[in-house]
């Protein structure tokens, strides 16, 4: 009886055992063109920090550069800004989720400029900095406050600067300064956040996914191309806000 047992026992343990089916793999992002229409916001909610640990690459890094009509631009340009569509270029790149797969995203910047933002976004995407997500400012009718609700990674927009103090022009409106991730890296200006849901993340103590601080890699990033960034900024700092003269 004890041979028919480890006989039966043998047998189970020959059985094959079903392999486990493939995990999904995440359709991959095309970048959409320019547009107008509007992009509804989203409340990024604060997650505790994770251990950080590598992930492979899904894709190399890529990007490319193209001219820009009047028209693609919408209501982010109008009569008398201090640069028109042919001084700008929309720069498509590649850049990493905060669902950790590889994106494509689209930012409108000087053409003078163009090389220099690809080399610094190339470092963010090496070290899997997450960005929420990058598409003209046109799509939300260069409305920045619509934007920055959204957690939306821009650069070209023709505004003044939100600032005390005489009315000048943003380094956004001659498509010198990018904002990363609003939301998680708001702007603070007598008090008030912007956008009002980045207020949990005025804490930079706790450093969260998609944060930028000193020694993060986007601050070391822009750095290296000689851009300076809003966050130093004493008395009002703009963590999301980086520009090629430090404004």
């Amino acid at each position: 009886m004890a041979v028919t047992l480890a006989a039966a026992l043998g047998a189970c343990n020959d059985a094959p055992t079903p392999a486990a089916a493939p995990s999904p793999t995440p359709p991959a992002t095309v970048a959409s063109p320019i547009a107008t229409t509007s992009v509804p916001a989203v409340t990024a909610t604060p997650t505790p920090t994770k251990p950080a640990h590598h992930v492979a690459a899904a894709a190399p890094f890529r990007w490319s550069s193209r001219p820009v009509s009047t028209a693609e631009l919408g209501k982010s340009w109008h009569h008398g800004c201090p640069v028109g569509a042919a001084s700008l270029r929309a720069v498509t790149l590649t850049f990493w989720g905060f669902d950790h797969t590889a994106r494509t995203g689209t930012l409108v910047v000087n053409a003078r400029v163009v090389s220099t933002v690809a080399d610094a976004f190339r470092q963010i995407y090496a070290a899997r900095f997450p960005i929420r997500r990058m598409v003209p400012i046109a799509a939300y009718g260069g409305d920045d406050n619509k934007s920055m609700a959204a957690d939306n990674t821009s650069s070209f927009n023709c505004r003044p600067a939100v600032s005390n103090g005489p009315k000048t022009w943003s380094m956004h409106a001659y498509g010198e300064a990018i904002d990363i991730n609003t939301v998680e890296n708001p702007y603070t200006l007598d008090g008030t956040v912007r956008p009002p849901s980045g207020k949990p993340y005025t804490n930079r103590s706790w450093v969260r996914p998609g944060m930028i601080v000193r020694g993060s890699s986007p601050t070391r990033a822009f750095s290296a191309v000689g851009w300076g960034w809003g966050g130093n900024w004493s008395s009002s700092p703009d963590y999301q806000h980086f520009s090629t003269n430090g404004r």
